[in-house]
């Protein structure tokens, strides 16, 4: 057994010597106030989970080291074909989820790039023990809050020598953030649509109105029907048939597709308001989910589709053209009218 510890030592005792090499290194100060030297030219990057490897992908596409799950087909379809052939690592994120370190360490990257959540304090800690050995800089961004990935992407676009491209990518979140704020001040109160966010299958669980899962829903105006301070980070809070009768909701969104056929099979459901009136959207989730799990950039696209979709009249924006815009900013992906209005299907 000692045999074999000290030969499985020996290729990480050779790359991190590698890694110790003299190199030009300079010294910044993370979104958590840390003190950290990394490379002067950063040119692949590790995410510890996906919001964080979504955002190295909007700045350089190039600079993705390796993924923390496998490519499903639409992703596959609308992201740089160079992500098929990365890695998958994993990463420090969701229940009991850690990376291949065998695998990192054959990939190399300059920067390990985390998000600082307090509620993970723990999962962060498990993650800096597990990395420490390796001797790779570890890089705190604060994205707890749609309202952070301004300053993280101006952060990002300084750590990455992206600054022209990061400022354009922070640009149209302030633009995003502004428009949602303008549209809340434009609702009084009495006339706020009430939502109800359904997930699973059965479109029995929610997220309690503090969530950051469910955090579009105020962002732009509406109220979330379920009221409640959330017990963990992961949310998916069970409710029964019975409260959500009693909620009541004006709107609904989902985006678990078999809830369309419990919806069409389960009458009580047609007692709903939303139901009766219509007002049932799916969430689009191509290349990633525009609402919700992972929380990503792709949330800006999200608080404008959302706001229009509650109040169509105090935000009628032009949702292809606006689509298209931001596929084309931060996906680099051209859309055509078809291709476009295909994300919307329900």
């Amino acid at each position: 057994m000692t045999k074999k510890v000290a030969n499985d030592f020996i290729p990480a005792l050779i790359l991190l010597v590698v890694w110790c090499l003299p190199s030009e290194a300079r010294q910044i100060t993370d979104m958590a106030g840390r003190r950290v030297e990394v490379p002067d030219v950063i040119r692949k990057v590790y995410g510890t989970s996906p919001p964080a490897t979504y955002m190295v992908y909007a700045i350089d596409q190039g600079m993705v080291a390796g993924l923390n799950s496998p490519l499903n087909r639409p992703e596959k379809r609308y992201l740089n074909p160079r992500m098929q052939k990365l890695p998958v690592i994993g990463g420090w994120f969701g229940q009991g989820r850690t990376a291949n370190l065998e695998t990192l360490l054959q990939v190399r990257p300059d920067i390990v790039l985390v998000w600082l959540r307090q509620q993970m304090s723990a999962v962060n800690e498990k993650a800096e023990q597990a990395m420490k050995p390796l001797g790779i800089p570890m890089v705190y961004i604060v994205i707890d809050s749609l309202s952070d990935y301004p300053a993280a992407f101006c952060f990002l676009g300084e750590l990455f020598n992206q600054q022209d491209r990061a400022r354009a990518l922070g640009l149209y979140a302030e633009q995003a953030l502004e428009d949602a704020a303008a549209v809340r001040a434009a609702i009084p109160d009495a006339d706020r649509v009430s939502v109800y966010y359904a997930e699973g299958a059965d479109g029995l669980s929610t997220e309690c109105h503090t969530s950051v899962h469910a955090e579009l829903i105020p962002l732009c105006g509406g109220e979330n029907v379920h009221r409640c301070i959330e017990n963990n980070i992961y949310g998916m809070q069970k409710l029964s048939m019975e409260q959500v009768l009693r909620y009541d909701p004006q709107v609904i969104v989902f985006h678990e597709p078999l809830f369309c056929e419990r919806l069409a099979t389960d009458s009580k459901w047609k007692n709903i308001s939303a139901v009766r009136n219509g007002r049932i959207y799916r969430i689009p989730r191509t290349p990633f989910n525009w609402f919700d799990r992972p929380p990503s950039f792709m949330r800006l696209l999200g608080l404008k589709w959302m706001a229009n979709h509650l109040y169509p009249s105090a935000y009628p924006i032009d949702l292809v053209a606006e689509t298209q815009r931001f596929y084309q900013l931060f996906l680099n992906v051209t859309l055509d009218e078809a291709e476009t209005r295909e994300l919307f299907q329900p």
